[in-house]
Protein backbone atom coordinates (compact mmCIF):
# COMPACT_ATOMS: atom_id res chain seq x y z
CA UNK A 1 0.00 0.00 0.00
CA UNK A 2 2.87 2.38 0.75
CA UNK A 3 4.24 2.00 -2.78
CA UNK A 4 0.82 2.67 -4.33
CA UNK A 5 0.42 5.74 -2.12
CA UNK A 6 3.81 7.10 -3.17
CA UNK A 7 2.94 6.49 -6.83
CA UNK A 8 -0.31 8.45 -6.47
CA UNK A 9 1.47 11.35 -4.76
CA UNK A 10 4.25 11.41 -7.36
CA UNK A 11 1.85 11.15 -10.30
CA UNK A 12 -0.53 13.89 -9.14
CA UNK A 13 2.17 16.37 -8.18
CA UNK A 14 4.41 15.57 -11.14
CA UNK A 15 1.63 15.82 -13.72
CA UNK A 16 0.27 19.05 -12.20
CA UNK A 17 3.72 20.60 -12.40
CA UNK A 18 4.09 19.45 -16.01
CA UNK A 19 0.79 21.27 -16.59
CA UNK A 20 2.21 24.40 -14.93
CA UNK A 21 5.16 24.17 -17.33
CA UNK A 22 2.75 23.88 -20.25
CA UNK A 23 1.00 27.06 -19.14
CA UNK A 24 4.28 28.95 -18.98
CA UNK A 25 5.87 27.59 -22.13
CA UNK A 26 2.96 26.93 -24.49
CA UNK A 27 -0.06 28.82 -23.15
CA UNK A 28 -1.88 25.57 -22.33
CA UNK A 29 -4.76 25.46 -19.82
CA UNK A 30 -5.31 29.21 -20.03
CA UNK A 31 -1.68 30.11 -19.36
CA UNK A 32 0.10 33.08 -20.83
CA UNK A 33 2.76 31.19 -22.76
CA UNK A 34 6.31 32.52 -22.74
CA UNK A 35 5.27 36.07 -23.65
CA UNK A 36 2.58 36.41 -20.99
CA UNK A 37 4.66 34.65 -18.35
CA UNK A 38 7.65 36.85 -19.20
CA UNK A 39 5.55 39.95 -18.62
CA UNK A 40 4.42 38.65 -15.24
CA UNK A 41 7.99 37.66 -14.30
CA UNK A 42 9.23 41.15 -15.14
CA UNK A 43 6.41 42.72 -13.11
CA UNK A 44 7.59 40.92 -9.96
CA UNK A 45 11.25 41.75 -10.56
CA UNK A 46 12.45 38.56 -12.25
CA UNK A 47 14.46 39.82 -15.24
CA UNK A 48 15.00 39.19 -18.04
CA UNK A 49 11.44 37.98 -18.25
CA UNK A 50 11.73 35.64 -21.23
CA UNK A 51 14.75 33.87 -19.76
CA UNK A 52 13.03 33.54 -16.38
CA UNK A 53 9.78 32.27 -17.94
CA UNK A 54 11.55 29.63 -20.02
CA UNK A 55 13.77 28.65 -17.09
CA UNK A 56 10.79 28.28 -14.76
CA UNK A 57 8.88 26.26 -17.36
CA UNK A 58 11.80 23.95 -18.00
CA UNK A 59 12.45 23.52 -14.26
CA UNK A 60 8.81 22.66 -13.58
CA UNK A 61 8.47 20.42 -16.63
CA UNK A 62 11.63 18.42 -16.09
CA UNK A 63 11.14 18.28 -12.33
CA UNK A 64 7.54 17.16 -12.77
CA UNK A 65 8.52 14.45 -15.24
CA UNK A 66 11.32 13.10 -13.03
CA UNK A 67 9.13 13.21 -9.92
CA UNK A 68 6.14 11.52 -11.57
CA UNK A 69 8.29 8.76 -13.06
CA UNK A 70 10.26 8.25 -9.88
CA UNK A 71 13.50 8.73 -11.78
CA UNK A 72 16.16 10.60 -9.82
CA UNK A 73 13.28 11.48 -7.54
CA UNK A 74 15.30 13.72 -5.27
CA UNK A 75 16.49 15.75 -8.30
CA UNK A 76 12.89 16.16 -9.52
CA UNK A 77 11.79 17.14 -6.00
CA UNK A 78 14.61 19.69 -5.78
CA UNK A 79 13.65 21.25 -9.14
CA UNK A 80 10.06 21.64 -7.98
CA UNK A 81 11.06 22.95 -4.54
CA UNK A 82 13.20 25.64 -6.18
CA UNK A 83 10.18 26.74 -8.19
CA UNK A 84 8.01 26.83 -5.05
CA UNK A 85 10.63 28.75 -3.05
CA UNK A 86 10.99 31.38 -5.79
CA UNK A 87 7.19 31.72 -5.91
CA UNK A 88 7.13 32.32 -2.15
CA UNK A 89 10.07 34.73 -2.19
CA UNK A 90 8.93 36.82 -5.15
CA UNK A 91 5.14 36.72 -5.00
CA UNK A 92 3.21 34.78 -2.36
CA UNK A 93 5.35 35.46 0.73
CA UNK A 94 4.28 39.07 1.16
CA UNK A 95 0.62 37.97 1.21
CA UNK A 96 0.88 35.81 4.32
CA UNK A 97 0.23 32.09 4.53
CA UNK A 98 -3.41 31.65 3.54
CA UNK A 99 -4.35 30.86 -0.04
CA UNK A 100 -7.44 33.04 -0.18
CA UNK A 101 -5.11 36.04 0.21
CA UNK A 102 -2.80 34.70 -2.52
CA UNK A 103 -0.46 33.49 0.20
CA UNK A 104 2.05 30.66 0.21
CA UNK A 105 -0.14 27.92 1.75
CA UNK A 106 -0.12 25.78 -1.43
CA UNK A 107 3.60 26.26 -1.97
CA UNK A 108 4.39 25.22 1.60
CA UNK A 109 2.27 22.05 1.31
CA UNK A 110 4.01 21.22 -1.98
CA UNK A 111 7.45 21.68 -0.40
CA UNK A 112 6.49 19.44 2.53
CA UNK A 113 5.23 16.66 0.25
CA UNK A 114 8.24 16.94 -2.05
CA UNK A 115 10.63 16.75 0.90
CA UNK A 116 8.72 13.84 2.39
CA UNK A 117 8.90 11.80 -0.80
CA UNK A 118 12.55 12.77 -1.40
CA UNK A 119 13.47 11.56 2.11
CA UNK A 120 11.27 8.45 1.92
CA UNK A 121 12.16 7.43 -1.61
CA UNK A 122 9.93 6.97 -4.62
CA UNK A 123 8.81 3.47 -3.66
CA UNK A 124 8.86 0.15 -5.48
CA UNK A 125 6.64 1.45 -8.30
CA UNK A 126 9.28 3.80 -9.67
CA UNK A 127 12.10 3.84 -12.17
CA UNK A 128 14.54 4.47 -9.30
CA UNK A 129 13.51 1.12 -7.73
CA UNK A 130 13.82 -0.64 -11.09
CA UNK A 131 17.34 0.71 -11.63
CA UNK A 132 18.56 -0.30 -8.18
Amino acid sequence: MLDAGLLIIRAVIGLLMIGHAGKKLFGLFGGGGVKGTAGFMESIGLKPGVFMAVSAGLLEGSGGLLFAAGLWTWVGALCLMISMLVAIAKFHGANGIWGENNGYEYNLVMIAVLLGVAFTGAGALSIDAFLN
